[in-house]
C-alpha cells in the first residue's frame, strides 16, 4: 500500500525527524506541505499529516494543505510534536477537515518535541533533545501498528 507522509516543520525539525522515522516502517516517502502535489496524493492508498502544535492545533500551513488536497475516502493518521507532547483535542482542527473529506482516520500519534516558542525561548526552551530515540522508537512503534492495520484490512478485503 503506497503511503506518503505530508508534514510541516517550522523550527527545530522536530515533525521532520518523527515523519521520518514513520516513513521508513511503512516504506513511504516524506513531502513537506511546500511540495506535495495531487498527482503524489493520488496515487496513495495510505497518507499521513503531521506538523507542530501551534495554539493549540496543527500549523496553519498543514491544514490548509488538507483542505485544498482531494482525499475524499483515503486511509490517514495523524502525528504532533508538541511541548506537552499530546495529541487528542489538539488534532482536533485536523480530524474535523479530514471527516468532512470523508477520510478513514487509522491513528494517530503525539510526542514531545524541543519547543522555544513564545516565553519558553526566555528560558532556553523545553524538551532540548526531543524528539530523542525514546519518541522516535515510539514514533517507529505507532508506524508499525499502522502497518499492521492496513495490512490486516488489506487481507481482509482480498
Amino acid at each position: 500500500m503506497k503511503t506518503l507522509i505530508v508534514y510541516h516543520s517550522a523550527h527545530h525539525g522536530n515533525t521532520k525527524k518523527v515523519a521520518h522515522q514513520i516513513a521508513q516502517v511503512l516504506g513511504g516517502k516524506t513531502i513537506s506541505v511546500e511540495e506535495i502535489n495531487q498527482a503524489e496524493i493520488d496515487q496513495c492508498a495510505c497518507l499521513g499529516f503531521g506538523s507542530g502544535i501551534y495554539f493549540g492545533k496543527h500549523h496553519k500551513e498543514l491544514l490548509s494543505c488538507i483542505e485544498n488536497l482531494k482525499i475524499m475516502g483515503k486511509k490517514v493518521f495523524i502525528f504532533s510534536t508538541s511541548g506537552k507532547g499530546i495529541g487528542g483535542i489538539l488534532h482536533s482542527a485536523a480530524k474535523k477537515i479530514l471527516h468532512e473529506k470523508g477520510c478513514e482516520i487509522v491513528g494517530e500519534f503525539a510526542c514531545k518535541g524541543y519547543d522555544t516558542f513564545g516565553p519558553l525561548k526566555l528560558v532556553g526552551g523545553i524538551n532540548k533533545g526531543c524528539p530523542g530515540e525514546k519518541e522516535l522508537s515510539q514514533a517507529r512503534d505507532f508506524a508499525a501498528s499502522i502497518r499492521e492495520k492496513l495490512f490486516n484490512e488489506r487481507g481482509n478485503n482480498q
